[in-house]
């Protein structure tokens, strides 16, 4: 068992990368005495479900699979159900699930009576390795990806990579992508390890995606540390590649492409665009995109059937955007990420007509 100590803005938290089993303790604390409500699926919790009901008391609430529960319905709903069952401001709720039940469930325990604990049990491995952790929540509206959010930061995170070995191919590959891209941002070395592990980690190896796992909590927990609720432009660095991916997931269709696949094309489209505006090295971009594509990830935008016309405007409403100044995670090569904050949108308008 692993436990990776987060500080973010005076909500402090533990990451425990583990059996579930193992933190018995910790949720009974959490619980005290009372039944939890989970926010799952009716997949998850046919699978997993005994498995967390064998550990506390717990009542299932059910949403909408993948990215359909985040949804203005879905939040109301939720919200409406937390109501019916009285829930005070110390009750915990737990997230159970991919992101997308992570992302509905955090922001609506950050809205219920302003703010209740919540606790995520992630079982997909891009929730395991980057959603669940850092406090960001959201649902989608108007067509844009995570449009309507909040920072509310969990009670607890508990990362079992044993729910992994239930997953989908296609799912499981969208994860690592972000695993990824914590070593695309400022740990070289990372994509080093990753280079010669990557088959491992897909192919089931438990150890290796334990590590997997830790490494880019470890990396997301110092970026969120610096800077919790993204205001100095630190923790922008965890958008490489997001900015385009957004916009692909919007254009595509919301939940046509999967999030850890627009991740991977947006990153070799990062790469790419820095290469063309001359700050990388393009044996870096090549690198890159010969390891996404090994690991079965899209890379190019020709795969997601996406209107290119229309990428450049979603884009443009982007959160990082400021004062009508398109801002785009960029880098100098592989570890180099920073956020580049005077982009030209007629270079962009170009590269994109142009990239594959």
């Amino acid at each position: 068992m692993m436990i990776i100590s987060v500080e973010a803005a005076g909500r402090d938290y533990d990451v425990v990368v583990g059996p579930l089993e193992h933190s018995r303790s910790r949720l009974r604390e959490l619980a005290a005495g009372r039944t939890l409500p989970v926010v799952t699926d009716e997949r998850i919790w046919s699978l997993h479900g005994e498995r967390l009901s064998g550990l506390i008391a717990v009542e299932p609430i059910f949403v909408a699979q993948g990215e359909a529960a985040k949804s203005w319905e879905g939040l109301e709903q939720l919200i409406a159900r937390f109501t019916t069952l009285n829930l005070d401001r110390s009750s915990p709720v737990i997230a159970f699930g991919g992101g997308s039940i992570g992302d509905l469930t955090g922001l609506a325990a950050g809205l219920f009576k302003r703010g209740c604990p919540v606790i995520h049990v992630p079982t997909t491995l891009l929730a395991q390795a980057d959603s669940a952790v850092g406090g960001k929540t959201a649902i989608d509206s108007g067509g844009q990806k995570n449009l309507i959010g909040m920072f509310h930061q969990p009670a607890l995170v508990l990362a079992d990579v044993a729910f992994l070995d239930t997953l989908d191919e296609r799912q499981l590959r969208a994860g690592y992508a972000e695993v990824v891209k914590y070593a695309l941002i400022g740990h070289g070395v990372i994509f080093d390890w990753l280079a010669q592990r990557e088959a491992a980690i897909l192919a089931g190896n438990r150890a290796m995606r334990e590590e997997a796992v830790r490494q880019s909590v470890a990396a997301k927990a110092r970026i969120v540390e610096a800077d919790p609720e993204d205001r100095l432009g630190i923790r922008a660095l965890l958008n490489l590649g997001h900015t385009f991916a957004h916009a692909i997931e919007s254009a595509a269709g919301l939940g046509t492409v999967l999030h850890g696949e627009a991740v991977s094309i947006g990153m070799a489209l990062a790469f790419d665009f820095s290469v063309n505006l001359g700050l990388c090295p393009s044996g870096d971009a090549a690198r890159v995109r010969r390891h996404l594509q090994q690991a079965g990830l899209p890379t190019t935008l020709a795969e997601t059937g996406a209107d290119r016309d229309a990428l450049l405007p979603l884009m443009g409403a982007d959160k990082k955007t400021e004062a009508g100044q398109l801002r785009l995670v960029l880098t100098r090569g592989i570890g180099e990420a920073f956020l580049a904050r005077d982009v030209d949108p007629q270079k962009l308008a170009k590269f994109l007509a142009e990239a594959a």
